[in-house]
């Protein structure tokens, strides 16, 4: 029986939605969960100063990403790509992170945008999430924050947090 060896290849996939992508230029902070919030979404902070998915908060100022991280042991067997109401999260706020853009195509140095609203013409867009181009009254501008470069073949891509805005 013979071997099959495996190739690498030219492209790497990034990995997935809301881990690092570079070191060791990053802030990362531990905040509380005001919801549910799936790895790899924007935040902001709500009334109570929780962090939650930007786009569902009175007033959305960009505070950062949620960072993937994986739980204790106590949790490992419920664990479901996100964050509970009430957990600790890794809050990313400078430097390079993995995001999904679930819209248009990345491309380095590129606009980042983040989603503030549900999209009748984009109904597979998710609130909080990343994207290239923009959908006017429907997505904002993420000033400081710019693309790393394309996305794999998952829809997941770099973006660079340029400076912390908010603590």
């Amino acid at each position: 029986m013979g071997l099959n060896p495996q190739v690498i290849g030219k492209d790497m996939p990034h990995g997935f939605a809301g881990s690092y992508a570079r070191q060791p230029d990053m802030i990362v902070n531990t905040r509380p969960a005001g919801g549910d919030i799936p790895f790899g979404m924007a935040l902001t902070y709500d009334d109570d100063k929780n962090v939650v998915v930007f786009g569902n908060a009175t007033t959305n100022t960009f505070i950062g990403v949620a960072g993937m991280e994986i739980k204790s042991a106590v949790t490992w067997p419920t664990q479901a790509g996100q964050y509970a109401a009430g957990e600790p999260v890794s809050v990313f706020m400078r430097g390079s992170i993995n995001v999904k853009c679930q819209r248009s195509t990345p491309s380095l140095g590129g606009a980042v945008y983040v989603r503030t609203a549900a999209s009748e013409t984009y109904p597979g867009c998710v609130v909080g999430g990343f994207e290239a181009e923009a959908e006017s009254g429907k997505t904002q501008l993420l000033g400081d924050v710019q693309w790393g470069g394309p996305a794999d073949a998952d829809g997941i891509a770099e973006i660079v947090i340029l400076k912390r805005s908010n603590a």
